[in-house]
């Protein structure tokens, strides 16, 4: 079947329904596509996922958190229920099980968008298809012995998925904190490979520690504010909201019993090595939680708040092995982000830079006209890509699109 439109939404998560939300508020027709069903990203992740920002922070246009633990962490599926609800509400034009192959430019203003229900053709096509869409392994990933299970952390969904045996973790970001801590306290002996990632305490003083980034100037950076353009592949602060939130990082791990060690160097002959690097990327968080410490020093005396106390890190030493043997292991979970994907479906010359992001202003290829994107990481400021702020650069990018000819 055959189909031509005016404006395809590619994607019905946060980022794809909040520029929905605005467009029909602005009076502009459209369609969002859905592979599955709505949330369905978060549909996928493992069984004991919860948000890590507060319940509060779930500020989309027209569908602010309204419940009654302003304070928790929804678990996923609260998640998945409050983006159907909003959906509903707005009555949001979402086609789902509908797949999207690929997007080719078909000339000035014109997309051909192939689907699993046909050809679309469209003037116009935003793709809210998130961020990261590619997991990401280390080039020297490869030469694990073939009876080792070898899986992503988006294949994982919780303890029992596991063959029994140790664990190896390679990332040590969010998501491999939270494996971590979630696989030693049902009993396996765990090996986290760590890289280096921020860390902040759940709570500074009385406030939870993202109420007090959203004092600071750290959500509104921009891709300006970066040292280089590697840094917006950098790792989200470690923590969790499980259980109602608690810290989780390299010291809260070492205590509870996890083997922490450097950077993965590779396998080979059924041994996997690692830098010997732990003692740096446990300097790099503390760092990076001075660096924030001082923000909220700024804020604190700018804004007249009280100053929450912020104590030092606590020493750390630890002996961290260069070496394991492979073969004890029941598997490995590589957990070492994600990486933009767009080029290999969307083909449009010249559109993405050499990381794979889109070149683009406020949500507007630079390079084509007509296609617009939505929940890109640092699409504008740092928050783009969040729940927190998905809703400014909606209405921006709405906007754009209203007056577009």
């Amino acid at each position: 079947m055959s189909e031509t439109l005016d404006l395809v939404v590619i994607g019905a998560g946060q980022a794809g329904l909040s520029l929905s939300y605005e467009l029909s508020r602005a009076g502009v027709e459209h369609v969002v596509l859905e592979r599955g069903r709505v949330g369905e990203s978060w549909r996928g992740r493992w069984d004991s996922f919860c948000l890590v920002t507060p319940n509060w922070s779930v500020q989309l246009p027209g569908g602010n958190y309204q419940g009654e633990d302003p304070h928790g962490f929804m678990p996923k599926d609260e998640i998945v229920q409050h983006l159907v609800r909003y959906a509903q509400a707005f009555k949001a034009p979402v086609r789902e099980g509908i797949e999207v192959f690929a997007v080719d430019h078909a000339g000035r203003n014109r997309f051909v968008v192939r689907t699993s229900r046909g050809e679309i053709r469209a003037q116009r096509v935003v793709v809210a298809s998130g961020g990261f869409q590619k997991p990401h392994r280390p080039s020297n990933a490869d030469r694990f012995p073939a009876s080792t299970r070898v899986i992503d952390a988006a294949d994982y969904t919780n303890p029992a998925c596991l063959p029994l045996g140790e664990v190896l973790i390679i990332g040590s970001g969010q998501t491999g904190c939270q494996l971590a801590e979630e696989l030693s306290e049902c009993g396996r002996t765990v090996f986290l490979s760590c890289g280096r990632n921020p860390w902040l305490p759940r709570r500074l003083g009385d406030r939870d520690f993202v109420d007090w980034l959203t004092k600071t100037a750290f959500l509104e950076a921009t891709m300006r504010h970066l040292p280089n353009p590697l840094a917006r592949l950098g790792g989200n602060v470690q923590s969790t909201g499980c259980r109602g939130g608690h810290d989780l990082h390299y010291r809260t791990l070492h205590a509870q019993g996890v083997v922490l060690l450097g950077r993965f160097a590779g396998c080979e002959d059924g041994i996997a090595y690692f830098a010997d690097d732990l003692e740096e990327s446990v300097a790099f968080g503390d760092a990076r939680y001075g660096d924030v410490c001082g923000m909220i020093r700024k804020a604190c005396i700018e804004k007249g708040l009280d100053l929450p106390e912020m104590p030092p890190p606590a020493p750390f030493a630890s002996s961290a092995p260069t070496s394991l043997d492979v073969r004890r292991l029941g598997a490995v979970i590589f957990t070492c982000g994600y990486r933009p994907d767009y080029a290999s479906w969307i083909h449009v010359a010249g559109g993405f830079d050499e990381l794979g992001y889109p070149i683009q202003e406020d949500g507007s290829s630079t390079v084509v006209p007509g296609l617009h994107f939505m929940g890109v990481h640092f699409q504008r400021k740092r928050k783009s890509a969040s729940l927190l702020g998905v809703t400014e650069d909606a209405a921006i990018l709405a906007e754009r699109i209203r007056v577009e000819r």
